[in-house]
């Protein structure tokens, strides 16, 4: 195994070997395309009546509570195969191989990062041949964190930043957001790094330009929203729901625990809360819903800390409803914590921000809002990463990591 790009075949192969054959002992309702999440319901509205609308279970016109990329992509496959059991394996396979991407970039990404590509190819195999239900956002996030971490990286210690690659990378910054809004901490705290750490003269206007690229890249869905939805907001319309779908009497710690206790009030699946974003607009009612978050977490202060430090405890070591997952990832979890004390004299401050500033910006929305495991996966390839330097040996000296073949596994550190 002699370079990444061999490396990312074998890891995606895996992959595809062993969820192809979870998806083979999957029953077809599970495959077969329907409108039963907002996703997918979006997607069905813009085959049927080409709208961006109705996501809940009650017609409501139009959205933005998911970013576009994904139903879009699902209402091609519907009009390029009709909304057929073919479609279904193609959207299947297509998360599938989002994950294979993801999974299958680590060797390269772990040689950018300092870490090696016997570290990426450890980690991309640990994920690879891990079943999981997949999923389009997560993975693709994931991607996006580690292609945003190589980018900065390379601008930090080559001296070759431009004024056109800003806005370049500023661009392909934005365009990250219209998959998952919840890259903007990520982006900004690695642009505050880059202010921080260089010293040459034009990086407070590169980092303008950087930011100009970001506005640039979702000011058409800005204004869209804008047009349509009546009002001014950062690429998804949902933020103040999600917050009172985690902040509310009788919350559970997750997601899944409030549903089971009857608290859940979601126009997904409930026809009242439908009725009303029908009644209020989407935006007019999801403010309505952070109002009332807002509102519950003032009056409750000690209960928002205990549910807030609940999905900390979760977001780093699982489920408190699901042992078996919650094992293996406070497994990766340890692991990714003993890989980066032991690298930490091995990498320099560049490294080591390109690392570390995605796993403490990307979590912090999910600090607060209703939480499901799913929403760990896009720091999942960095946390294999660095829990897979827990067990090999680390090339080269803290200001010169590798760029070449792969050393050898198990030597000193």
């Amino acid at each position: 195994m002699a370079s990444p790009g061999r490396a990312f075949w074998l890891i995606f192969l895996v992959n595809l070997g062993v969820q192809g054959f979870l998806l083979s002992r999957l029953p077809e309702r599970h495959i077969r395309p329907h409108s039963r999440f907002e996703v997918t319901a979006v997607a069905f509205s813009l085959y049927e009546k080409g709208e961006f609308a109705d996501p809940y279970c009650l017609p409501t016109g139009p959205t933005a509570h998911m970013p576009p990329l994904q139903p879009a992509l699902l209402a091609a496959l519907f009009r390029s195969l009709g909304p057929t059991l073919a479609a279904g394996y193609a959207a299947w396979f297509l998360d599938i191989a989002c994950l294979g991407l993801m999974f299958g970039m680590l060797p390269w990404l772990g040689i950018r990062l300092g870490l090696g590509p016997w570290a990426g190819l450890l980690g991309g195999l640990a994920g690879a041949a891990f079943p999981r239900w997949p999923s389009f956002t997560e993975p693709l996030a994931a991607v996006a964190i580690g292609l945003m971490a190589a980018a900065f990286l390379r601008r930090w210690t080559s001296g070759r930043a431009t004024d056109g690659g800003s806005l370049a990378l500023g661009l392909a910054t934005g365009l990250s957001f219209l998959v998952a809004p919840s890259l903007l901490p990520v982006a900004l705290g690695l642009v505050v790094f880059e202010l921080a750490w260089l010293r040459e003269p034009r990086r407070w206007f590169r980092a303008a330009l950087l930011l100009l690229g970001m506005a640039v890249a979702v000011a058409p869905w800005t204004w869209r929203n804008t047009t349509r939805l009546g009002g001014l907001f950062f690429v998804r319309s949902n933020f103040g729901l999600e917050l009172r779908m985690g902040n509310h009497d009788g919350a559970g710690a997750n997601l899944e625990l409030s549903a089971r206790g009857g608290t859940e009030r979601h126009p997904r699946t409930n026809e009242e809360e439908a009725r009303k974003v029908r009644e209020l607009g989407e935006l007019g009612y999801m403010r309505a819903a952070g109002r009332e978050a807002a509102g519950w977490i003032r009056s409750h202060p000690a209960g928002f800390l205990r549910l807030t430090g609940l999905r900390v405890a979760q977001f780093w070591f699982g489920p408190l409803d699901d042992l078996p997952l919650a094992l293996a990832i406070s497994a990766l979890t340890v692991l990714g914590m003993a890989g980066a004390v032991r690298a930490w004299s091995r990498l320099d401050v560049p490294r080591r921000a390109a690392l570390l500033i995605p796993l403490a910006t990307y979590p912090l929305v999910y600090y607060v809002v209703g939480f499901e495991a799913r929403y760990r996966q896009p720091v999942d390839g960095l946390a294999l990463l660095l829990a897979a330097a827990a067990f090999v040996a680390f090339p080269g000296g803290p200001s010169s990591p590798p760029t070449g073949g792969m050393p050898s596994v198990g030597g000193k550190a």
